[in-house]
């Protein structure tokens, strides 16, 4: 490699975090400098290319073709860079597997369950990351995901974990024995979501259920979401492995149940030899998704 051809990694690790951002103001928060070095860096690396990079409009600005594809390449490229600093700076010391899922999972399946896999591996320390985002596993230097959806994800390793049909709640004072075959006009309702899961928009259109339409009430968290329903406030739509004791003991009742249609929670990884404590932990995970 011939570094005289390659220009300054400043330069370069300033075009990337704009051209992510999409804003030079924004770039020069996150590293720290000055709007004007963000907007010099730019124009050295278009000047050193002969392309234009970016696209101005007004204050916004948004990358060209080229732009993009040197965005991604320079991402991918200090992605690898970052993994390899964290492998030579754990290679002497055991850190926490750094594991995010979304709350909604992180509650009502993973934390029932998890004391099982801490009385089996003591010696394994896992940190929990609730978060409703598609954390960058590499940039962000997670170990592992558990995420809903269908799957893919590109350039991760994707192994389906539970893949759960999904269930319009409500509690039994409100169904009063009601089960519906087909979703029709439930505009008489209130329907409950939660800021902290996207799950119920998903199941919401493979229900064909409009919830933007019906209206719904956004509360923190999905317990809250829950409690509404079993209180009779509505109704909501989950993912049956996350409501399964309280249909269970009848505390709620499942008016209608869809097929998971190909969604559900999946682990997701770097692609790549996995390390002993990850190893564990993704069998466990298996284990306990069949139990």
């Amino acid at each position: 490699m011939d570094w005289r051809d390659i220009p300054s990694l400043s330069a370069l690790r300033a075009f990337e975090a704009a051209a992510r951002l999409q804003s030079f103001s924004a770039a020069a928060r996150e590293l720290n400098v000055t709007h004007a070095a963000i907007a010099q860096h730019v124009r050295a690396l278009e000047a050193h290319f002969a392309v234009t990079l970016v696209e101005r409009e007004g204050r916004a600005m948004r990358p060209t073709a080229e732009g993009r594809q040197l965005a991604q390449d320079l991402e991918d490229g200090f992605g690898t860079i970052a993994a390899g600093v964290r492998s030579v700076m754990n290679s002497k010391r055991q850190r926490p597997l750094q594991v995010t899922m979304t709350p909604s999972f992180a509650e009502a399946w993973l934390m029932p369950r998890i004391g099982q896999f801490w009385a089996q591996h003591p010696e394994v320390e896992v940190a929990l990351i609730p978060s409703v985002s598609l954390i960058d596993l590499r940039r962000e230097g997670f170990d592992m995901a558990i995420r809903f959806g269908a799957g893919d994800w590109p350039g991760l390793e994707v192994e389906p974990l539970v893949m759960s049909p999904f269930v319009v709640i409500a509690a039994p004072s409100l169904a009063k024995g009601r089960r519906l075959t087909e979703m029709g006009p439930l505009d008489g309702y209130r329907w409950f979501t939660s800021e902290a899961s996207r799950e119920h928009f998903v199941w919401g259109r493979a229900a064909g259920l409009d919830l933007e339409r019906l209206g719904f009430t956004e509360l923190p968290n999905n317990s809250l979401a829950q409690a509404a329903v079993r209180a009779g406030h509505g109704l909501s739509i989950q993912a049956q492995t996350l409501v399964k004791s309280d249909l269970a003991e009848e505390r709620l009742v499942a008016l209608h149940t869809g097929e998971s249609g190909g969604l559900g929670y999946h682990m997701v990884t770097q692609k790549g030899v996995r390390p002993a404590p990850l190893a564990a932990f993704m069998t466990w995970l298996r284990r306990a998704a069949k139990e």
